[in-house]
């Protein structure tokens, strides 16, 4: 078969979007497909190739709300005249995805996509969009969720959508089926005996290192206990720091959320004001000698380490749809604790290695916890040991069996190969 991919980003870009593509991707070219992703310009990409996957690179930003700009008649002209048996586009709410309505009913082979959350589904400017998007759904051949249970799903069964699949995320088994390396510790400064919580998300604010090291400061330990944090995560990427880019991102901002809050994030992010992570981190470190917080941005073969040190794995991120790093967790063989974000309780059921934290979400869909109660969940598991090996064993065991790139490659395979069967290209 020969698969156009369509994601915002892709590799050397992080994040679970990008993750979850080149995991297909690359399996599928492993398993005979060609497979070609249409995704933004990056500065630094220099290759168009990627182990076998190929990448067609557009200067488009933006999306269906905040407006569209760059080579959009490009990218349309490429989905429709590009001789693919599908087209699988990853995520509402990207330019990928919206520059691509006006041309559906001219694509015509398979045409699949995966929506990913719908993160936005509660911003009172995206409401025209949610008003057009059952008709644009009915355009496409088949959905494929991640959860059982979302709003994106949601809004699909709602709408009286029944072309759809529950394909889940997983890990990479090449990444994890690795032998633990006993001096990870001794190599950051961990002392053996300490308890290691570890997380990890790119510093965007809301991956929930803020809460985690407010929680952590806070967090109650025994006589004789030491416990270390490990934060691990990139900066945000992509940003423009030209001044026509921060104009067109104040401008996004503005369109999207309003005009006051988008004045206080513009305003935080200009002077830096307010508690971060790091702060509280150096302050954890000056005044708190039973506890240290590490802030790192590890390679992924020192991450994966990290997973399999940790004693326990803490999530709590303010929006999500099926975060990768609970499957991975799993993977590594450690529990983890979670707030009920996006379908976290959902992977810990299919897992079996997590614990869910008491946590609301507000008006806006975002996950918010208190961090008394973060503190207190993370304590008292601290003491359940036994607890915790079994919850890491289960996870390791069904992740193997039923969530590795490699199961979950194929069963993309069967979809494609099941819809070209239906209705040819």
């Amino acid at each position: 078969m020969r698969i156009l991919f369509a994601c915002q980003f892709y590799a050397p870009s992080v994040g679970g979007v990008q993750e979850v593509m080149r995991q297909v991707a690359e399996r599928l070219v492993a398993r005979g497909h060609q497979v070609i992703v249409a995704t933004t310009k990056l500065p630094a990409r220099d290759f168009d190739m990627l182990h076998g996957v190929e990448i067609k690179e557009f200067n488009v930003s933006g999306n269906f709300v905040s407006g569209m700009a760059g080579e959009i008649e490009a990218y349309q002209e490429y989905a429709v005249a590009g001789n693919f048996d599908a087209v699988m586009i990853m995520a509402a709410q990207q330019w990928t995805f919206d520059a691509l309505w006006p041309v559906l009913d001219r694509i015509k082979c398979q045409k699949v996509f995966v929506p990913c959350g719908f993160s936005d589904f509660y911003v009172p400017a995206y409401a025209k969009y949610f008003q057009q998007l059952p008709g644009v759904l009915r355009k496409i051949n088949h959905l494929v969720f991640h959860s059982t249970q979302y709003r994106d799903i949601d809004f699909a069964r709602a709408h009286g959508i029944e072309n759809l699949s529950i394909i889940p995320v997983g890990a990479s088994e090449e990444v994890f089926n690795v032998a633990s390396d006993a001096s990870f510790r001794v190599r950051h400064g961990i002392p053996e005996t300490s308890f290691l919580f570890l997380t990890v998300g790119s510093f965007t604010g809301l991956k929930g290192h803020l809460e985690l090291a407010n929680a952590f400061s806070r967090l109650t330990l025994g006589e004789g206990q030491h416990a270390t944090l490990i934060l691990n995560g990139n900066d945000v990427q992509g940003v423009d720091l030209s001044l026509s880019g921060l104009v067109s991102k104040c401008i996004g901002l503005v369109r999207t959320y309003g005009m006051q809050y988008s004045c206080g994030r513009i305003w935080k992010m200009f002077l830096g004001t307010g508690a971060t992570p790091k702060k509280i981190a150096s302050r954890i470190n000056a005044s708190q000698a039973n506890k240290q917080v590490l802030i790192t941005n590890f390679s992924r073969p020192e991450l994966t380490q990290a997973f399999m040190a940790a004693d326990l794995f803490v999530f709590a991120s303010n929006i999500e749809y099926s975060p990768l790093v609970l499957y991975e967790s799993a993977a590594a063989g450690t529990p983890f604790l979670s707030v009920k974000v996006g379908n976290a309780e959902e992977i810990a059921r299919w897992t079996g290695a997590g614990v869910m934290c008491p946590s609301t979400v507000d008006e806006r869909g975002y996950t918010r916890v208190d961090e008394g109660v973060l503190a207190q969940s993370m304590a008292e598991l601290m003491q359940q040991k036994d607890r915790l090996a079994t919850l890491g064993a289960a996870g390791k065991k069904n992740w193997s069996e039923g969530y590795t790139w490699k199961t979950i490659a194929i069963q993309y395979e069967q979809l494609f190969q099941q819809l070209l069967k239906k209705s040819p290209a």
